[in-house]
């Protein structure tokens, strides 16, 4: 249960809700620069390789939600690819403010133990780098809570869906995007997750940025609940009030 940091961002929610005019929307052609960063063939070279998690059925396929827009750009989760992404996802591992709460510091080898578990696993948790106007800026664990440990330390649901974040870049922290990607991604977790009623974090309650992003995008705080690792703040996002919060 890796610790979620939103990584200090505090600022008022960018992303555009949904019933509203439809004049401001963004484009949602996914960006020239993010084809050419994941391949020189377009789309298809984004496709989970073998060394990529198999989401399946567990997380009704992560790599297919596709982008979504947001007043900070077009957004997408991208599944990680171990020879692709380690040393960058190893780079942000090793930045101070991340390795407070992530804990995950050292030789690329440290990082890759993270990741390979969840690589090589049955689906139930998608490492996905977070790209933003086509250039990866954040880290995520899209994970199947109810069948995660942490299920023993709250009342959990079918298909309760978690979240955990960083965001790589100190310029992306302390200005709003944390908390318009968090609302950004619960909304694609509902949207692509028909069976999920909630949207679960489970950030540090030291790390009061991240627990004030998950409010700022929706969440609301459940409970305090005693972790192996920490004392987190349990939040979650409920469908039933993702128009309302």
């Amino acid at each position: 249960m890796p610790p979620t940091d939103a990584s200090a961002d505090t600022g008022a929610d960018p992303t555009p809700r949904t019933g509203g005019s439809t004049e401001d929307t963004l484009d949602l052609r996914l960006p020239d620069e993010l084809i050419a960063l994941f391949g020189e063939h377009g789309p298809t070279d984004m496709d989970p390789s073998p060394d990529s998690t198999p989401a399946g059925d567990l997380l009704d396929s992560p790599a297919g939600w596709g982008p979504a827009a947001t007043l900070a750009g077009v957004f997408q989760l991208v599944p990680v690819r171990i020879e692709r992404d380690l040393s960058l996802v190893s780079r942000w591992m090793n930045d101070p403010a991340v390795a407070a709460f992530w804990e995950l510091a050292g030789p690329e080898s440290v990082t890759a133990a993270h990741l390979r578990p969840q690589l090589d696993g049955d689906g139930r948790t998608v490492p996905c780098l977070g790209a933003l106007a086509g250039v990866p800026m954040s880290y995520w664990e899209i994970y199947r809570a109810d069948l995660d440990p942490l299920a023993r330390h709250y009342p959990a649901r079918p298909h309760d869906t978690g979240i955990h974040l960083l965001l790589g870049g100190v310029a992306d922290r302390g200005r709003g995007v944390g908390t318009a990607l968090l609302r950004a991604v619960s909304d694609l977790i509902l949207d692509h997750r028909p069976r999920c009623a909630r949207v679960i974090a489970e950030p540090d309650l030291r790390n009061t940025p991240s627990v004030s992003a998950f409010l700022s995008a929706g969440f609301r705080f459940s409970a305090e609940v005693d972790l192996p690792d920490k004392r987190a703040a349990l939040m979650v996002r409920d469908r039933a009030l993702r128009d309302l919060l």
